[in-house]
């Protein structure tokens, strides 16, 4: 009983509406961001196109995570998060309306990327609030609630998405997403979150260039440690993460060898699979928040690499449909499992590090970082599936090898983020180096 008591002081009621508006907004978001893609590969056939669509949506995400963390930082969070879901809903029933009557790779292709553009600008409004709702011993715990919950709407948009996509179309599954952002931007009118207003100097353009250059100041003089961990995170995204993207769907829907509405129901299943790994190292993240150390994640990158290598021998050496799809799978959960834990270590390490004045802008940056490998990767296997036709194995040796070497090499660095957190001050000022 102690131990739940304890629990129920450390979250609020507020960071409990914030998960929760977490789970219906992601399972919206995922659910259409799954759909979409698969429905314009299913129309055009084309992996360099499934690829290029997903690289170019991934843009603007980039250049508005920055700008988020400058409104998260600025601006009541609460207000960032009901604006942001309602005009996801918008968009979606635009969409709706639209389609059939313009052009659907260009309609397909303005709705993904303004769809990512917006979840770029709301991320950073989620990750700041976290610091304000919950107990600084509670902080790693609460980082591994977010994503474990984040991790279990991601895994039944695709699930539900994949049965109603092969059993009825889109259509059901726009209103789905349009209804759960809008259920979740009227309960997030009933989040409190601390904000103070802080005065800007100039203009919008003015202040926002001032906020990214101490925020970029801080990251590359007081603590180069974050912009270098975060170079190491991108390659996962460059690496496997944009690979898993691209190869899981193509591979599922047209070589592997099943028909096509089992390749549909099959690939939401695999989604839910991955969104699993991710519930297990949000959960595995939680569970060992006082005993995970930096000096782990050298291991971690490396159980990366070898999950994303078994699918190349699954490729390789299986000839069972079913059996490639199983072991492919498996390894792509274990990859996300594996990249979650090290996502919320360094997000955790971020928020304890970091002055408040500069979370938000702080935690856009390394994300920014992280992610801009994303499009590269997406963009460069797209075309790679597009091309190769034996060998489909190969990327995936390559990919995983690149990434133990860089796990090998990079070792050193993490040595000495605990001494960092360690060594804070009262002022959350951290130790320069």
């Amino acid at each position: 009983m102690k131990t739940i008591y304890t629990k129920q002081k450390a979250f609020s009621k507020d960071f409990k509406l914030v998960a929760a508006g977490q789970i219906i907004s992601i399972f919206g978001n995922q659910i259409v961001r799954y759909a979409l893609p698969l429905y314009l590969l299913n129309q055009t056939g084309s992996a360099a196109l499934f690829g290029s669509i997903l690289a170019v949506a991934f843009l603007p995400m980039l250049l508005l995570y920055p700008v988020g963390g400058i409104i998260a930082d600025r601006f009541n969070k609460r207000n960032i998060m009901v604006i942001l879901d309602f005009s996801t809903s918008v968009l979606i029933f635009l969409f709706y309306i639209l389609s059939g009557n313009v052009d659907l790779v260009s309609l397909l292709a303005v709705t993904m990327i303004i769809l990512y553009g917006i979840q770029g600008a709301y991320q950073p409004a989620v990750q700041a609030s976290i610091p304000l709702l919950v107990q600084l011993e509670h902080l790693m715990q609460g980082n591994s609630i977010i994503n474990t919950i984040t991790s279990l709407a991601s895994m039944a948009g695709p699930v539900i998405g994949g049965i109603l996509f092969s059993v009825v179309g889109l259509t059901p599954i726009l209103y789905v997403s349009i209804g759960c952002f809008l259920f979740s931007a009227v309960m997030e009118l009933f989040i409190r979150i601390p904000f103070e207003k802080r005065e800007t100097t100039g203009n919008l353009f003015v202040t926002g260039f001032a906020d990214l250059k101490d925020s970029f100041r801080f990251m590359f003089k007081k603590l180069p440690v974050l912009w270098k961990v975060s170079l190491v995170f991108s390659s996962i995204g460059l690496f496997l993460t944009s690979l898993i993207l691209i190869a899981v769907p193509v591979l599922i829907t047209q070589y592997i060898g099943f028909d096509p509405d089992t390749a549909n129901r099959l690939y939401g299943y695999g989604q839910g699979i991955i969104a699993v790994g991710a519930v297990l190292g949000g959960i595995l993240a939680g569970a060992l928040s006082k005993k995970l150390k930096s000096t782990a994640i050298p291991y971690v990158l490396a159980g990366c690499a070898l999950s994303v290598f078994s699918g190349g021998v699954a490729l390789q050496v299986l000839e069972e449909p079913m059996h490639i799809y199983l072991v492919l799978l498996s390894g792509c959960g274990l990859l996300v499992a594996l990249s979650t834990v090290f996502q919320i270590q360094i997000m955790s390490y971020i928020q304890i590090l970091t002055p408040k004045e500069l979370t938000g802008k702080v935690i856009s940056c390394v994300i920014c970082i992280c992610m801009g490998a994303m499009p590269v990767g997406q963009f460069v296997y797209g075309f790679v599936f597009e091309n190769v036709t034996e060998a489909v194995w190969l990327p995936f040796y390559v990919a995983a090898l690149i990434v133990i070497g860089i796990s090998f090499f990079t070792r050193r660095l993490f040595y000495g983020i605990d001494s960092l957190v360690t060594g804070e001050n009262s002022e959350n000022q951290p130790v320069c180096i």
